[in-house]
Formats: structure tokens, C-alpha cells, sequence
């Protein structure tokens, strides 16, 4: 087989690829037709619903039809340079024209599998990250204000907007809890593999004979649902709770009944927010985090039979695994989900893969670290296949 057709071959897709995407280009074209109808066109609501799942199809539909047409000239022009018919001036158009081609068709299917693949998470843009001191008392709710500050940094680099929900400080600066909001392109792609169980160790500032510490936070990354991803009668199915308050925030927080406490009744989820002085605000606040809760809660239950079967939990969300620890002495970041799996082994060594600079990651410069677990997450599925 010559350098060509072995470049050729590369570039095909998998047949089980083939036979999945040709799957989502049927039900593109059928929910194609099904909006130039006239009872779906007549109905706003059917409308809305059927446009969002033809805009995510087309995510990957359109790539694809583009490679089949740059496959198709691939082989006409293979077919001049195989013709005894062919002068030689064409032949070497036609050998240039695939190697122009070539680049093309590597570059196209590069992006249709990163949008077959990643599909699930491609075009959630907002949401909610909820980052939660575990063991460690005061140095976990020290830590917790470190990975709030990586994230905000991480956003920043990104260009995503951020609005903190939700923050319960403690006297040394830490939180217990805080959430925020994150909004920007395909953010859940990103942020999804962040969901797990944060470990440090280090000297807390409360130490006095310098012993080292383990730590811990939990953070959950909840995609931001649109109301037609899920749906909650507010009035049927929620519990609404109104008190005042209470702690400092002057002689209003007190008197006036601000705090909102909402109940989801048939997932038994609970939400309070007392941040705000308006109990309107509260209540805004409140339903955005409860609605990504019961999002994420039926979520679980459809893919738990998936999840139990497979070996990896890669950006799961499962707070059990611990899938990272933050090794102060040492200036160690460390991904537990990539020992053993970093491909670059020219800067990395098998003796330390998974590893990064400390610092730079605090810093919020987390691209080389994602890209990692993305590359990772797209080969398993792959594999999968």
C-alpha cells in the first residue's frame, strides 16, 4: 500500500461511527420536514422543542455531509490519477488536488468526531458549580476559597461570565459552600470533567508545628437547563418555604420575610437561598439551582445503567472518587484520571504522568489539563464503539 492510500485509509470513519451518524442525519431530515409543516409551524411550543434537537443534530450532521463530499472528490481525482487515459499534466493536477484535498478531509472529520463524540456536553453554555468543604474542617473551607478562585481565573482566561448564587463564608476566609454560575460557549464540555472529589495536602495556616494536612471539597458541575429540558410545575410540585433570614445583614434581613426554602416533591430535592434582601431575588435564585438539581437528578437515573457498567467515571460528577489532588510541598497537581494515560511522553515521564505545575493550575491555566481528560474521554468512547 502506498503513502497515499495509507493517508486515504486514515481518514475513514468507523462503520459503527458510520452507521450512528447516518441515524442522526435520518431524523435531521425528518425533523427537517416536520417543521415546514403547518401544525408545527402554527405551534410555538412544538416549534421551539423540534428546532433544538435539529440544531444539535446539525452539529454534527453538517460536518459529516462535508466530508462525504470532500471524500467523493478524493476519489474522482483518484480516479484521473489511476486512468491510462490521463496525460500526465492531469495526473499531477489530480495528485495535487488530493493532497490539498487530504489536508482538508483530516481537518473536517477531526471536528465531526470531536462533535460525535462530545455530543452530549457540546451546547450546554451555563452552569451551575457547586463547590462543598468536605474533611478538614477550617483548611477544607480554606481550600474550597482556592478552587472558587481557580475556577473565576479559569473562566476569565475563557471569557465566560460568572455570578456567585450562593456563598457560606467562614471567619478565616474559606467557604463551606459556595455556587456559582458560569456562563460562555460549550462551557459544560469544559467544567464537566471538574465534577468529583478535590483533595489537598499542605500546612494549614492553623498549624503551628508545620504538620502536613489532607483536605478535602466536593464539586458538582450541573448543567443550567432550559425550561424546556425540564419540566417542574412550580405550583403542583414545589414546596415553598418563606422565613426571615436571620444572621447579619442589619435590621431588614431580620424583619422581613426574605429567605426562600423550596421543596421539589417528586425527587424530594431541597433548595434554600437567603443571600439576597428581596425574597423575589431569592426565589429567581433558588429555582435556577433546583431546576439544575432535578435536571441532573433524572439524568442519574437514565444513565445509571450505563454508568454501573462502565469501569471509568470520567466527568461523572460521583463525589465517592477522589479524581485529584493538590500537593503543596511538592508544587503538584496531580489528576488521577490520567496516570498512566498521557499521551505526550517526550515532556512527561511515565515516572510522574498525570502531574502538573501547581501553581499554574491555581492560576486558573487549566487548558492542558482538560484538553488531556477530553482527548482521554473521546478515545474510551471511541473504544466503546
Amino acid at each position: 500500500m502506498d503513502l497515499l492510500t495509507r493517508k486515504i485509509a486514515m481518514m475513514e470513519l468507523p462503520s459503527k461511527v458510520i452507521t450512528k451518524i447516518e441515524s442522526a442525519v435520518d431524523r435531521y431530515e425528518e425533523l427537517t420536514k416536520q417543521m415546514g409543516a403547518p401544525e408545527v409551524a402554527t405551534n410555538p411550543s412544538k416549534l421551539i422543542e423540534l428546532s433544538k434537537e435539529h440544531a444539535e443534530l446539525e452539529r454534527i450532521v453538517k460536518p459529516y455531509q462535508e466530508y462525504c463530499s470532500l471524500k467523493r472528490q478524493i476519489e474522482d481525482s483518484r480516479s484521473i490519477l489511476n486512468s491510462p487515459d490521463s496525460s500526465d499534466d492531469l495526473k499531477q493536477l489530480a495528485k495535487e488536488e488530493i493532497d490539498i484535498l487530504t489536508g482538508k478531509v483530516q481537518e473536517v472529520l477531526d471536528g465531526l468526531l470531536e462533535q460525535f463524540l462530545m455530543s452530549a456536553k457540546k451546547g450546554k453554555n451555563s452552569v451551575i458549580l457547586e463547590i462543598r468543604a468536605g474533611t478538614g474542617g477550617e483548611e477544607a473551607a480554606l481550600f474550597v476559597a482556592d478552587l472558587l478562585n481557580m475556577y473565576l481565573r479559569y473562566a476569565e482566561r475563557k471569557g465566560w461570565e460568572t455570578e456567585i448564587l450562593s456563598a457560606s463564608p467562614t471567619d478565616l476566609g474559606g467557604f463551606r459552600e459556595v455556587i456559582v454560575n458560569i456562563k460562555g460557549q460549550d462551557v459544560y464540555q469544559y467544567l464537566s470533567f471538574e465534577a468529583g472529589v478535590h483533595r489537598v495536602q499542605r500546612v494549614p495556616k492553623t498549624e503551628a508545628q508545620g504538620r502536613i494536612h489532607t483536605s478535602a471539597a466536593t464539586v458538582a458541575v450541573l448543567p443550567e437547563p432550559e425550561e424546556i429540558d425540564v419540566e417542574i410545575d412550580w405550583d403542583k410540585d414545589v414546596i415553598e418555604h418563606v422565613s426571615r433570614a436571620g444572621g447579619p445583614g442589619g435590621q431588614n434581613v431580620n424583619k422581613v420575610s426574605s429567605a426562600i426554602k423550596l421543596e421539589h416533591i417528586p425527587t424530594g430535592i431541597t433548595v434554600s437561598m437567603r443571600d439576597e434582601k428581596s425574597q423575589h431575588k431569592n426565589r429567581a435564585k433558588a429555582r435556577r439551582i433546583l431546576a439544575s438539581r432535578v435536571w441532573q437528578y433524572y439524568r442519574d437515573a437514565q444513565d445509571s445503567a450505563r454508568a454501573a457498567a462502565r469501569k471509568s467515571m470520567v466527568g461523572s460528577g460521583d463525589r465517592s472518587e477522589r479524581i485529584r489532588t493538590y500537593n503543596f510541598p511538592q508544587n503538584r497537581c496531580t489528576d488521577h484520571r490520567l496516570r498512566g494515560n498521557r499521551a505526550d511522553k517526550t515532556v512527561i515521564t511515565d515516572a510522574n504522568e498525570g502531574n502538573f505545575n501547581l501553581q499554574t493550575i491555581l492560576s486558573g491555566d487549566l487548558d492542558e489539563l482538560i484538553s488531556a481528560l477530553i482527548a482521554q474521554e473521546k478515545a474510551e468512547k471511541l473504544a466503546e464503539m
